[in-house]
């Protein structure tokens, strides 16, 4: 019973974290900080994603930025055109990216490792070159502008409290989500694909289907963190998905811990708020993440959270649930009679 209480136990952690989460902006914090969070939580959604198909799967992305950039895109020319709101272009968005993460995941059946890596990676910057050559469609190098915000019950949520609130909504359903994929039928065949593939294969598992799916599961969450994305800057341009925003996504799930449920919303975070709390240009922050994935790699490869749950658990033993008290036992219970 406990081990089946445990799982249960977690999601409860992760939304009474939420729930204080909301209460940020009753602080008064600034302009700078809400903005922050919003980036991060943008990005954890999209993290969420990830971890379905890296943490589970063993599936690395680097052109997850990509994916992202497609639904911000997506969401943009449909305000654009065809005068789409936030809660149309939304189910759209991810509908058009995961149809394109299918493609994107389909070489998956046929490469592995870091052919896989490099492959991703030239699909970011394949995007990247697209967009920027995709005349007035794209709007070329410049991007393109959104000028309506979003509509909740008539009224528009532009004040930085309102769209947090709004992102943090998304980011507790975007958890609750990968939650019910982890510890579903589906999650446990996504991770005995990841343990032994060829095993998989020989117990009649569909490996090649089970990753395109990841991969269509990532693609969803992907593009609901583009609409957010879209919608909080109001302007998008190719250079934001290019490959170094790939690269953070990937050390963001990396440092968090893409097995855990707080392991995206921890590295998301951390990523978002450790150069400004050290008060660090942009190539000191790169060397901080670069030391921070060393360190994690070498100290901590189940991530931050991991770590964490390791200190916890040598601190405080753990007992076992199937051992029984001696006073219970059928010998002494005789010997005591």
């Amino acid at each position: 019973m406990t081990n089946s209480r445990s799982p249960l136990r977690g999601l409860v952690l992760a939304l009474v974290l939420f729930a204080l989460l909301a209460l940020v902006p009753a602080l008064g914090p600034s302009n700078r900080l809400l903005s922050l969070a919003i980036t991060a939580g943008i990005n954890i959604v999209a993290l969420y994603g990830l971890s379905v198909l890296f943490g589970q799967t063993g599936i690395l992305s680097m052109g997850h930025a990509a994916l992202v950039g497609v639904g911000a895109y997506t969401a943009a020319i449909l305000a654009r055109d065809l005068g789409l709101d936030f809660w149309v272009a939304l189910p759209c968005a991810a509908a058009t990216t995961a149809l394109l993460a299918a493609v994107v995941g389909f070489p998956s059946l046929r490469v592995s490792g870091h052919h896989f890596v490099i492959l991703t990676f030239a699909f970011g910057q394949l995007l990247t070159i697209v967009l920027t050559n995709g005349g007035d469609f794209t709007g070329r190098a410049t991007g393109l502008d959104l000028g309506q915000p979003v509509q909740l019950f008539g009224l528009g949520l532009d004040p930085l409290p309102q769209f947090y609130l709004l992102t943090l909504g998304f980011v507790a359903l975007a958890a609750i989500a990968s939650w019910a994929i982890v510890h579903s039928r589906y999650g446990r065949t996504l991770r005995a694909i990841r343990e032994n593939e060829k095993l998989a294969a020989s117990l009649g598992i569909n490996v090649g289907r089970h990753k395109i799916g990841a991969f269509v599961v990532s693609g969803i969450f992907a593009g609901i963190s583009g609409v957010l994305l879209a919608y909080f800057l109001r302007h998008i341009s190719p250079s934001q998905f290019a490959s170094f925003p790939s690269i953070y996504l990937a050390l963001m799930v990396m440092i968090g811990g893409a097995r855990l449920l707080l392991g995206p919303l921890a590295g998301g975070i951390l990523v978002a708020f450790l150069p400004e709390l050290f008060a660090l240009d942009p190539v000191q922050s790169r060397i901080l993440y670069g030391i921070c994935l060393i360190a994690v790699i070498l100290l901590l490869p189940n991530g931050v959270i991991g770590g964490l749950l390791d200190l916890w658990r040598r601190l405080v033993p753990q007992r076992d649930p199937a051992e029984r008290p001696a006073s219970s036992s059928p010998a002494r219970a005789g010997r005591e009679g």
